[in-house]
């Protein structure tokens, strides 16, 4: 934890990612990447870049598409306040096999670190269950990252939202092939499907 009680973003993605198994994970835009590049590249990352908000809408496709494969979206405060209408479709939709994960530092990272909604009074938990997102939660400490992670494996009983207080930290840029076609090709060839 950070002096100011927040927990340190990479450490929150890597537990998290510790037991992933076979889940498909799609990073939002900037950081959630780095941090997922930083817990260890896979051949089911699918990083977005310069995407903004639209990680939720590229998550619940795939999860639509491989409804027995866990699908993990790993997103900022930004980026979801961006795309908060894809809350709502997820509820309608209610894949069981994914979750959604918002890293919530209460800025806006890419473009110069002011405040996001998220340090008023606007309450993602609450958005997420307004949608019908029934399992919408905040966790704040490793020991509940730890006990939430293997829900994510579950393919029945979501979708899962989940937002997490994260410091503001600037890190280090943690970067993974930034070639699309190849990120592509790469999850197919994972699925067992060819090139397109």
């Amino acid at each position: 934890m950070s002096k100011a009680n927040l927990l340190d973003r990479r450490s929150v993605v890597a537990g998290l990612l510790a037991g992933r198994h076979e889940a498909i994970v799609v990073g939002g835009l900037g950081a959630s990447t780095y941090d997922i590049a930083a817990a260890g590249d896979h051949d089911r990352n699918f990083y977005l870049w310069g995407a903004m908000g639209g990680a939720v809408m590229i998550g619940l496709g795939v999860a639509l598409a491989q409804p027995d494969l866990p699908v993990v979206v790993i997103t900022g405060d930004g980026e979801m306040l961006m795309g908060i209408g894809s809350l709502a479709t997820v509820g309608l939709q209610k894949p069981g096999n994914l979750t959604i994960v918002v890293l919530d530092n209460e800025v806006y990272g890419e473009t110069g670190g002011q405040a996001s909604h998220t340090a008023g009074n606007v309450d993602l938990v609450g958005v997420a269950r307004a949608c019908g997102i029934s399992d919408a939660r905040a966790v704040a400490t490793m020991a509940d990252i730890e006990a939430f992670a293997p829900s994510m494996q579950n393919v029945s009983s979501g979708p899962r939202f989940v937002s997490i207080k994260i410091d503001a930290a600037n890190l280090e840029r943690v970067l993974s092939s930034r070639d699309g076609q190849f990120t592509v090709t790469r999850i197919r060839g994972s699925l067992g499907f060819g090139p397109i």
